[in-house]
């Protein structure tokens, strides 16, 4: 429902390509001393290079696998919180009349109660979507050139408008009040939702069957809630990540050394038959060693921005788009004018947030 486009080779070459500059320093330095200084002594053999390799591979699988299982698991979540969020649509609709009590109650009255527990759950949904892109000491997909690139491009809302001025629109002014004095806001929205629920039962505008199907939403609520915070404030654990990024670039210095090394073997093969092929070849290690290179920090890479799903990447859990998409619906459940009812989130560059 939420899909982005397939990156082609353009948009990942323009992704790294500062990091292909930089992989292609790390590459030239090595035959430049070996070649034009005559520093012939400046090789490595290529098996410990490739054992390195090998395992680096492993731990760089490894990191992706997990990351994805986080993406994943954040997904799994948001999609249980659209279901949830439906299913409290529903019974706020049905659950909520004068069946069982001789209050004389309008049917206006009726319609403000529903979208008032409508709007506070939109207001919640809200919150916790702000809470999500709050930043961590751990996230670090700013920090890069190029995605600074893309945080300019890709105006994130919740970055974009205080939590203040979202709330406003679902909120009175004491419930607003009352939920900015709170440090976790999504959690105090929904224990207002618990108390005009049993005030409702008061009132006899509900029973004691409809009150508990409705306190157990809460509850869900809460448990999904719960998952999402655990994935925000848990992260991919540091000590891999630094070793991670420490065994690659060990990896990635001595590459160079290693494929140097082979080339020129290569080149002392052909220089009888090739004189001037073979006299140069060695420099065709250069943009090989740059494409093993590239290959391996990029996936390298790609797992280091998965790590954190709600941190605002093009990668991400669009959490936006879906909150954006579980209001259309349940305001649409209230009958509200098409007119008020605000459009669908739209990409931005293809890509949802």
């Amino acid at each position: 429902m939420y899909t982005k486009r397939n990156y082609s080779v353009k948009d990942m070459a323009w992704w790294t390509r500062q990091d292909t500059a930089l992989l292609l320093f790390v590459a030239l330095i090595p035959v430049i001393v070996y070649e034009v200084l005559d520093q012939k002594w400046l090789q490595l053999p290529w098996l410990p290079i490739a054992v390195v390799g090998t395992a680096v591979a492993f731990i760089i699988s490894f990191q992706n696998n997990a990351t994805y299982d986080r993406v994943w698991e954040a997904r799994k979540i948001w999609g249980g919180i659209v279901n949830t969020s439906r299913a409290w649509g529903v019974v706020v609709n049905d659950f909520i009349t004068t069946d069982f009590t001789d209050e004389d109650v309008s049917d206006a009255e009726l319609g403000a109660i529903r979208r008032e527990l409508v709007f506070r759950h939109l207001a919640w949904l809200t919150s916790l979507r702000h809470a999500m892109r709050q930043p961590r000491p751990w996230e670090h997909f700013v920090r890069h050139p190029s995605n600074l690139e893309w945080r300019d491009a890709i105006a994130v809302r919740e970055h974009r408008y205080s939590l203040e001025e979202e709330l406003e629109p679902y909120l009175s002014e004491d419930e607003l009040a009352y939920a900015l004095s709170k440090s976790n806001k999504a959690t105090q929205l929904i224990s207002l939702q618990s108390k005009q629920l049993r005030h409702l039962r008061t009132r006899g505008l509900t029973e004691d069957f409809r009150h508990m199907e409705m306190e157990n939403i809460l509850v869900e609520l809460y448990a999904l809630q719960g998952k999402s915070e655990r994935i925000k404030n848990f992260p991919y654990p540091r000590q891999y990540a630094t070793l991670n990024s420490l065994f690659l670039w060990i990896f990635l210095l001595l590459l160079p050394f290693g494929v140097m090394f082979e080339f020129d073997k290569i080149g002392g093969a052909l220089s009888d038959s090739y004189p001037i092929i073979g006299s140069n070849f060695v420099w065709l290690s250069v943009p090989f060693s740059v494409l093993v290179m590239w290959v391996f920090h990029t996936m390298e890479r790609i797992g280091r921005v998965s790590e954190n799903p709600f941190e605002g990447t093009p990668n991400d859990v669009p959490i936006t788009t879906i909150s954006r998409g579980i209001e259309i619906d349940l305001r649409e459940m209230l009958d509200e004018d098409a007119a008020s009812i605000p459009p669908p989130i739209e990409a931005q560059h293809d890509t949802y947030t």
